[in-house]
């Protein structure tokens, strides 16, 4: 059986994507538009988890002004100029590959390219900020309760410093 490894998002990975992300969000839905949005403008941070050419994850992030996370489905326009921090949008591993260490793999290489800004942050649903804090995120001081009502009750915005 092949292992799957992580590998640059392209726009025929997108239904892939759209269809991982309604497995693994269908509370929190959000267009394609959206991923080909963040694919076109800002392809570094957009990977898939294949196993030849199936999809089985994605990891979507891009740089932002810290305390700024974009909205649930809506698209950004262009990214922020002096962006200070980067944005993990989101990173799902399908129910048939998780256990196997690949949503960790995933979010190394997303905190590689994050080292270049001051910060790394996003919002934790459905319980995760305890495997977020594996990878040095914590809860933020600053009160984001409204940006943070649409990801439904215990979403957390949590936070990394990247350098001193």
């Amino acid at each position: 059986m092949m292992t799957p490894q992580w590998r640059s998002m392209h726009e025929s990975d997108l239904a892939a994507v759209l269809h991982a992300a309604s497995t693994a969000h269908p509370g929190l839905p959000e267009s394609e538009a959206v991923f080909a949005e963040r694919l076109s403008l800002f392809p570094r941070g957009c990977l898939v988890l294949a196993t030849g050419a199936a999809v089985e994850g994605y990891a979507v992030s891009h740089p932002i002004r810290r305390f700024c996370p974009p909205a649930l489905d809506t698209l950004l326009g262009a990214l922020p100029g002096q962006a200070d921090d980067y944005y993990i949008h989101d990173v799902v591993v399908l129910p048939q590959r998780r256990g196997g260490g690949h949503a960790a793999a995933g979010v190394h290489l997303l905190l590689e390219i994050a080292s270049a800004y001051e910060t790394a942050s996003l919002v934790s649903v459905y319980g995760t900020a305890r495997f977020w804090a594996r990878f040095g995120f914590a809860p933020a001081d600053e009160d984001l309760g409204d940006k943070l009502r649409p990801y439904g009750a215990g979403a957390v915005y949590m936070l990394r410093r990247n350098r001193a």
